[in-house]
């Protein structure tokens, strides 16, 4: 530990946002970074506690070793941070921007105060985009390769997790996607300005340079037999997610004006990419957004950068009260960055708590034109050109469990608990095997994964 009294010497310094009505004029990423001695002074703020919290697995799913790097940023040992946190981590650039930060919840720095907590993940971010700007990270190309070769079936992050892995381990990876670019969730499924699309493809690049190889516009059990599948590879992973939409009683998705949140998030990130307007907009409609995670902020935001007259965000539970009791866990009535921006343009946070949509009220041509609601004991009228469903997942896409011809449990979920599936040579991890979740947990699924595939491979693992 460098600064035994940093933790008193310095206050918590955020990487600052720019304006919330002008950052929601583009999609750029808004946060500005910290310069380098201001970092520094944060990394000395790490107490360097008896029991590490931050680590555990409350903390952090990869149990990255967090005291270790905070004090290797406060001394400016760049490299050697990067070293310690590539040992549990291999995609910072990608927490660093989306996960929620568990370990600042259960950091003890902030036990009294959950604003005094250590800044983890900005600080892993900072350790990150150091090392790529000065060519600290670079492929690494395994030295021995095995016979053994791989099917991975998804390109998001639990997938892009194992391949990593099994391909540092010297097996032959191939990883299939259906969309036109690899990425999955990380590509089309979180908004530009959270995370921008070139450092997604940064990382892709290298790990083909490490010899992973990518083949896009491909859906396994459709565009290529899982028949063909099982013949040519070794062993199959299916990282393919929880792409099932949860559809929400009274809304028929096919009235025109309504859609789900994930297909409109995906057509706006794709409309970005290739420069042109998106075809599902809410450029001058009103939007109701139905949902409060962060899919339902996500589109908030959206809307609001795409132009849309006004945002109501309806949440079926009542607004509730911060829960204090250390460790901190994660609240859905957080005021993120999409209710900032709705705030600061429109004047009012959209969140419409207690409410539910009771009817669709369309014109003589079919399309909807406003949304009746109960919010508590009241019904109301709501003006609404747009719908955006963001009430979570339900599991696997059957056509996927269809082809693969595996069964599922009550949650639409494949695989048990140790990545088996019911064919022995395939495997599940990721949001296929956990249900909807984080990021940081689909990297360490895959991580995990990558082990029992390996050992059903070699017999034994060394990973």
């Amino acid at each position: 530990m460098g600064k035994p009294t940093g933790f008193l010497e310095y206050s918590r310094m955020e990487n600052m946002p720019d304006d919330p009505a002008e950052r929601a004029a583009s999609f750029q990423e808004f946060h500005r970074m910290l310069p380098d001695a201001r970092r520094r002074e944060q990394g000395a703020r790490c107490m360097n506690c008896g029991v590490p919290f931050c680590q555990s697995s409350y903390g952090c799913p990869l149990h990255n070793l967090i005291p270790e790097w905070n004090d290797e940023i406060f001394s400016g040992n760049w490299s050697h941070a990067l070293s310690r946190l590539m040992k549990t981590n291999r995609f910072p650039e990608f927490t660093g921007r989306v996960c929620p930060a568990l370990c600042e919840n259960a950091c003890i720095c902030g036990m009294e105060d959950i604003h005094a907590a250590v800044t983890v993940r900005e600080n892993e971010l900072a350790i990150a985009e150091y090392a790529w700007a000065h060519g600290l990270i670079r492929p690494e190309i395994p030295a021995v390769r095995t016979e053994k070769k791989v099917a991975v079936i998804g390109s998001g992050p639990a997938g892009l997790s194992v391949a990593d892995r099994l391909n540092r381990r010297g097996h032959s990876v191939t990883v299939y996607e259906r969309d036109e670019l690899p990425g999955g969730l990380l590509m089309f499924g979180i908004p530009e300005m959270k995370l921008e699309k070139a450092v997604v493809q940064r990382r892709i690049e290298k790990m083909q340079e490490e010899g992973i190889v990518f083949q896009c516009g491909i859906e396994a059990g459709k565009d290529i037999q899982v028949s063909r599948l099982l013949k040519e590879y070794d062993a199959l992973v299916l990282a393919c997610g929880a792409r099932q939409a949860r559809s929400v009683p009274a809304v028929d998705p096919s009235v025109p004006g309504v859609s789900f949140a994930v297909d409109y998030l995906s057509e706006s990130t794709r409309a970005l990419l290739e420069k042109r307007e998106s075809r599902i907009s809410a450029s001058g409609l009103d939007v109701l957004v139905v949902g409060n995670g962060d899919t339902a902020t996500d589109c908030v935001a959206t809307a609001l950068r795409q132009g849309a007259k006004s945002v109501h965000q309806l949440v079926r539970k009542p607004k509730a009260i911060p829960d204090r009791t250390w460790p901190y866990r994660p609240s859905g009535e957080r005021t993120s960055y999409g209710q900032e921006e709705a705030i600061a343009l429109l004047g009012e946070d959209p969140r419409l708590y207690e409410a539910t949509v009771q009817k669709l009220i369309t014109d003589e041509n079919s399309k909807l034109r406003e949304v009746q609601i109960r919010q508590g004991k009241e019904e109301r009228v709501l003006p609404a050109g747009m719908i955006l469903l963001a009430s979570g997942f339900s599991g696997v896409e059957k056509a996927t469990v269809d082809a693969f011809r595996l069964k599922t449990d009550e949650k639409g979920r494949i695989g048990g608990e140790d990545f088996t599936t019911e064919h022995p040579k395939i495997f599940a991890c990721g949001d296929a095997r956990r249900g909807p979740s984080l990021v940081v947990w689909a990297i360490a699924d895959g991580r995990e994964c990558a082990r029992t595939v390996d050992r059903f491979l070699e017999g034994y693992t060394n990973l």
